[in-house]
């Protein structure tokens, strides 16, 4: 590594930079494969709906499995910033921080959304996306 090198050498991403990043590029690629990711409530279904059709041995999932369940959860985070408010807690020294980052939400609620993905991959829809989200709703009158 030459002076230049040093110099100008970048620091690399902090994991919420990683988040933001997954994020941006899960909602890409799920709009363009016919799945509706706008950061709503409804989006959650579609989160859903995309493990149950792309979690078999030739869908999408497979081939990428780590990528694609972080980047769901980073988007389902997100969504549910968006959605109630909140914030992100990571640590970039915890050798699992992408497995354990969390959101706490306005109310103290912390959830775990990229370990609820891998629930939902590894036991189906008895783990489903929306309602974990739907339940985090102050205003919850009826499940849709």
């Amino acid at each position: 590594m030459g002076l230049r090198d040093k110099l100008f050498k970048k620091k690399p991403p902090t994991l919420e930079e990683d988040i933001h990043t997954a994020c941006e590029w899960v909602v890409m690629a799920l709009n363009s494969s016919g799945y509706k990711a706008d950061y709503t409530l409804e989006s959650m279904k579609e989160i859903d709906r995309f493990i149950d059709e792309q979690s078999g041995e030739n869908g999408i999932i497979s081939r990428n499995r780590g990528k694609i369940i972080f980047s769901l959860g980073c988007y389902i985070g997100e969504t549910v910033i968006c959605l109630y408010g909140g914030k992100w807690h990571t640590d970039d020294n915890d050798p699992q921080g992408e497995i354990n980052a969390s959101v706490e939400l306005e109310n103290n609620t912390v959830i775990f959304p990229m370990q609820r993905v891998i629930k939902r991959y590894q036991n189906g829809s008895e783990d489903g996306i929306y309602a974990y989200v739907y339940v985090l709703s102050p205003d919850k009158t009826t499940l849709e």
